[in-house]
């Protein structure tokens, strides 16, 4: 081969190599620029803004030409260099092909990799801006050409592909909330919210979900006064109504509903029913996103939801604070504090957490249950095992000549956090 011919070969290896890491840069910054920045841009009249606020509306059809154009220039430099390498390295065709493989490796992380994405980083809109115009101009050239590979690509991938292709994903996202992270650009915790925000699409209604077993819930011919007493001791403001059992919920009453009946007439607290002033309940699908949830309930203004199985029974209920607290984590206030496992008030009388298991309770007080038996772990579990239903404030059980009372309700759902145990005197025993 002629030194001429090598010469070109070397020129067209730079260019090749130089293209792609520019299509690197730009694919980064493009990537990297958000639709109010690009909208900011177009208002302050900068150069290029309205053609990248086009691209960042629909950023995978510009990204993945993009990206086709880099590999195709990377493929052909990797290619002409081997050429080149075995034209003028005078040593075994491995050896020549090896190390012509091994320059462009070294070359293209360098080129194509480190140095342009940092430069599109450190520089992204000016970059997106500049890429703007020819950007356009290739997705209009190649644009058809990428789709069908992109189809071709579904079709010999297993399961369901990406219409508009892999490439803009939330895991790129995700890498540069870490890499953000990593950067001290953001705070830990603030990018544990933003991952949390990205999960949000895969929960399910049935994952944040108050289940059935401790939903609280109201008859519908239950009188106002009940309803008023119901909610002030189990600390909820909101409270399914049902008609014959758990399975036909027919509305959700509102304490400050309630509240409000009553102040108006005082008598009506004994003489009308909860029927009279709930309102209509919000039902969902077990399977229902909790991303699409959020949105739904905050355009129907309702804070609680009724979660439905596919058979169409109760599975049980959501509201807006779980939907958020898969975000922020969980909502505490004031009342929240951490209580011992075990305190002893007195000879045979002990205020104990309601997570407290039940074993451990037989080894307090001289009470026959079991984990095993009951079929249950705590004692909280154990009270709503013995009273048939979710225990709330004031009620209890008696077991083995001890009393066992629901204290206190604590953290935002209004669980039973204590429970005080007694020995029964014998003229309470029965």
């Amino acid at each position: 081969m002629e030194y001429a011919d090598i010469a070109f070969q070397v020129v067209a290896v730079v260019l090749l190599v130089a293209v792609a890491g520019v299509l690197v840069a730009s694919e980064v910054a493009i990537t990297r620029v958000s639709k109010p920045r690009a909208e900011e841009l177009v208002e302050e009249g900068v150069r290029g803004a309205a053609g990248l606020q086009v691209i960042v509306g629909d950023r995978p059809r510009y990204v993945n030409v993009l990206l086709f154009l880099r590999l195709v220039c990377t493929t052909s430099a990797i290619a002409i260099a081997t050429l080149i390498g075995i034209e003028v390295i005078d040593a075994p065709r491995w050896w020549q092909m090896g190390l012509a493989v091994a320059v462009m490796v070294f070359v293209g992380y360098v080129v194509t990799g480190v140095a342009p994405r940092t430069l599109a980083q450190q520089h992204a809109e000016p970059i997106a801006l500049a890429a703007s115009g020819p950007a356009r101009f290739l997705a209009g050239l190649l644009g058809p050409l990428t789709s069908l590979l992109i189809l071709l690509g579904n079709a010999i991938t297993p399961g369901k592909g990406y219409r508009q292709g892999p490439f803009v994903s939330q895991a790129e996202l995700r890498e540069l909330l870490d890499q953000a992270g990593a950067d001290s650009v953001i705070e830990d915790d603030e990018r544990q919210m933003l991952h949390s925000v990205f999960e949000l699409g895969d929960t399910l209604a049935r994952e944040v979900m108050v289940p059935r077993t401790e939903m609280v819930w109201i008859e519908a011919d239950k009188t106002l006064r009940q309803a008023l007493s119901l909610g002030l001791r189990s600390g909820f403001s909101r409270i399914p109504v049902i008609a014959e059992n758990l399975d036909d919920v027919v509305g959700v009453v509102y304490l400050k509903d309630v509240a409000r009946r009553i102040f108006e007439d005082r008598g009506s607290e004994r003489n009308e029913h909860v029927d009279t002033v709930m309102r209509e309940a919000h039902f969902i699908p077990d399977s229902k996103r909790a991303d699409d949830l959020l949105r739904d309930m905050q355009a129907a203004r309702v804070h609680m939801s009724i979660v439905v199985d596919e058979y169409g029974g109760t599975a049980g209920l959501v509201t807006i604070e779980d939907i958020l607290e898969e975000i922020v984590g969980e909502i505490t206030d004031e009342y929240d504090n951490e209580v011992p496992e075990v305190e002893e008030l007195a000879t045979d009388r002990y205020r104990v957490s309601a997570r407290l298991g039940v074993d451990d309770l037989a080894e307090l007080v001289p009470v026959q249950v079991s984990s095993e038996g009951e079929d249950v772990d705590t004692v909280g579990g154990l009270l709503g095992r013995r009273l048939g239903v979710v225990p709330i404030p004031g009620t209890h059980v008696d077991i083995d000549g001890y009393r066992l009372t629901a204290e206190r309700a604590a953290g935002r759902r209004n669980r039973v956090g204590t429970v005080l145990v007694e020995k029964l005197q014998s003229s309470e025993v029965e």
